[in-house]
């Protein structure tokens, strides 16, 4: 336990970014393919952690794909995601986006690292309790991808006078029915913050993937049988 000045001064600086990052100005991108566009060129007022431009994810390296940390969503889906971003502010929070369209080469490098016995080397942290070689055979990782279709979204929430997440009991990505909706073991904060969430989401359109708790697809998706394949810059 810090000591109440470091821990108020450390929570102020926190809002502060917070602040800061949500008052830039955000810069147009480029255009993306037909009935697309980056979620931030419609409502600013979200914060994008792309874990799939990063090496912080479970597969511990960028994954292809991914030339740039965008948020790329259908049209209607990031209509929709932005109506559930005004709601949250209302109520004092944030989204925070890591992964929205996915493309398929992005799952095509997940089968290749699924197929790897011998890399686990993000093992302690996204499937500590796992074996690596039932990854396919429990669902985590598969051929293709509802993100691939362009109106599914990873996402939590952020306080946004604090600028920490909301405590939903796992992290993002982690394997292992703790991610589940309605899991076991979970404290009353958790539980509240994942309905908290859920609330935003289904309010707006979107329903939700009974094993991951952060994973929202639009109920009316405009290209529900469409993989699409173009690059996240």
């Amino acid at each position: 336990m810090c000591a109440w000045r470091k821990c108020n001064f450390s929570g102020l600086l926190a809002g502060f970014v917070l602040a800061l990052a949500l008052l830039l100005p955000v810069q147009a991108h480029t255009a993306v393919r037909e009935g697309f566009v980056h979620v931030t060129d419609m409502c600013a007022n979200m914060i994008l952690e792309i874990r799939y431009f990063s090496a912080y994810n479970f597969v511990g390296k960028r994954i292809d794909g991914y030339a740039a940390p965008q948020a790329i969503l259908s049209e209607p889906a990031a209509k929709a995601l932005c109506k559930a971003a005004a709601a949250a502010e209302q109520k004092g929070y944030v989204i925070k986006i890591f992964d929205a369209y996915r493309p398929q080469a992005a799952v095509d490098h997940f089968v290749r690292w699924g197929k790897d016995a011998a890399d686990i080397r993000m093992k302690p942290i996204f499937y500590p309790q796992v074996d690596k070689a039932r990854v396919f055979e429990l669902g985590y990782i598969a051929t293709r991808s509802g993100h691939s279709r362009g109106s599914t979204v990873d996402l939590t929430l952020v306080d946004r006078q604090s600028g920490k997440e909301l405590d939903m009991g796992t992290p993002f990505d982690f394997f292992g029915a703790a991610s589940h909706h309605g899991a076991k073991g979970m404290t009353p904060q958790q539980e509240d913050n994942r309905l908290l969430l859920l609330g935003f989401m289904e309010n707006v359109g979107f329903k939700r993937y009974d094993e991951e708790w952060w994973h929202y697809t639009l109920k009316n998706e405009p290209y529900p049988d469409t993989y699409f394949n173009f690059t996240v810059e």
